[in-house]
């Protein structure tokens, strides 16, 4: 079996994760009459700290949710220069909730992007943050810099979405409660598919008035899914016994990373992963790196036409990592 390291999205449920699937109790989620999505809900807002939850197939359709309930038409969504929104949800933004994305290069720089609405510049309806920010090798933002964009930004009446599709790798990284990492976010979601290993499946997290909002553009999206309990039990094990585990994935990506410097160390710092991405500057590396690794079962891939990533998560154990290394020193001899 090859190495799969293109994406902690390859995660295959646990055999505990297998069994509440076949034993979950159901109803209709779409009537909020499914007991298990009830309770992955709930658990998600109170470890969210958050009033209320949704569970919804995928993280894109959760920040596209968020974005819709908390947009008009005709604004701008303030975000970083690679974020997700912009960056990988096929311009869903400007599709979904006529709005236009306004990438900026330092968060330093978002008060003078709010006031652009008094220089004629198109209104700042929302910011969005992402945490882990992936293409900068999965770096965690601290609870104390989300907290001073979530400032700045309600000093200007803006909400503050946190795009927390690996918030819990931040919350490992950094030793502290989700909760406290997203501070007075307007709103926040996390994947249970990805270093969680659940198979499907994101959650939400918000106030009630806002949630009951993400759920009826939900069910116009098509998201009005019925005994969703089969999945959401699979997330509820996520969230009970995959979260500590991910330190795993930390120290495994690290020491990938460590190797990858010590062979071309214009490539990137090792110093600055933290958490279980690895992104390489293929300018720096040697010329078709993911086609070589893959001629050693090693898979891998690209962000953009200049970064190649590479992600850890339970499925690539110490023996998985071991390969891992040994083709990097095949490619470098």
């Amino acid at each position: 079996m090859p190495v799969d390291l293109r994406s902690d999205t390859v995660t295959s449920p646990t055999a505990a994760m297998r069994a509440a699937m076949a034993e979950a109790e159901v109803g209709d989620d779409l009537s909020g009459e499914d007991p298990t999505v009830n309770r992955l809900q709930s658990l998600a807002a109170a470890l969210l700290g958050t009033e209320a939850a949704l569970y919804v197939p995928t993280g894109v359709m959760a920040n596209q949710l968020a974005i819709r309930a908390h947009t008009r038409p005709g604004t701008e969504v303030v975000c970083a220069p690679r974020a997700h929104v912009y960056a990988y949800e096929d311009g869903g933004a400007a599709r979904n909730a006529g709005v236009q994305m306004r990438p900026i290069d330092q968060w330093s720089q978002l008060a003078h992007a709010i006031e652009g609405a008094h220089h004629h510049l198109p209104a700042v309806s929302l910011v969005s943050i992402e945490n882990t920010y992936m293409p900068e090798q999965g770096r965690p933002l601290a609870a104390s810099e989300v907290q001073t964009i979530v400032d700045t930004a309600h000093r200007y009446g803006v909400p503050v979405h946190c795009d927390g599709a690996r918030i819990w790798n931040a919350s490992i990284a950094l030793g502290v409660s989700p909760s406290a990492l997203i501070g007075d976010c307007d709103s926040v979601m996390f994947c249970l598919s990805k270093g969680l290993s659940a198979p499907i499946g994101s959650v939400l997290c918000g106030s009630v008035d806002f949630i009951d909002a993400a759920r009826a553009d939900k069910h116009r999206l098509g998201g009005g899914w019925r005994q969703a309990g089969i999945v959401a039990a699979a997330g509820v094990v996520a969230l009970e016994t995959m979260v500590d585990r991910l330190a795993d994935d930390h120290s495994r990506a690290h020491r990938f990373a460590t190797a990858v410097a010590s062979h071309w160390p214009a490539a990137l710092d090792a110093d600055t992963v933290r958490t279980n991405i690895v992104c390489g500057d293929l300018r720096e590396l040697p010329d078709g790196i993911v086609a070589r690794l893959a001629d050693h079962q090693v898979l891998c891939g690209t962000i953009d036409p200049v970064t190649v990533r590479w992600a850890f998560h339970k499925d690539v154990d110490d023996t998985g990592l071991e390969r891992a290394l040994g083709a990097l020193d095949a490619i470098a001899e």
